[in-house]
């Protein structure tokens, strides 16, 4: 499937890291998004019904972020994609998750996982 909802750039603040720090103080992370899905029926009919409201989908991942905790950022991305892939329309979908403040001595502007799930 070649068309797709593009999510670029989704900042959110949560609790993910194995640091005792990272454990009670909320970080800055960037999510991106790519939602797999046919698209045909919202290209003809220009019908919110007839696509996936990526609205909607904003407010998942914040509620994600917001009300649960995560020891991994793989764990972080796995739960969005979890959310993603209840909606039956969707056949594939791709999430970056991105921390914006590692916690690392060394200069690094951000670390993150890309995961990429399939129906």
């Amino acid at each position: 499937m070649t068309d797709r909802i593009e999510l670029r750039g989704l900042s959110v603040l949560a609790l993910c890291g194995v640091l005792p720090e990272e454990r009670v103080r909320r970080q800055p992370f960037t999510i991106d998004v790519d939602v797999f899905a046919d698209l045909r029926a919202a290209g003809v009919s220009d019908d919110l019904d007839d696509t996936i409201n990526y609205g909607a989908l904003c407010e998942d991942i914040d509620a994600i972020s917001r009300d649960e905790q995560f020891a991994l950022l793989e764990r972080f991305a796995q739960r969005i994609v979890d959310v993603i892939l209840a909606d039956a329309r969707v056949q594939a979908v791709t999430v970056s998750v991105r921390k914006m403040r590692p916690p690392v001595p060394q200069q690094l502007d951000t670390s993150g996982v890309r995961i990429h799930r399939e129906r």
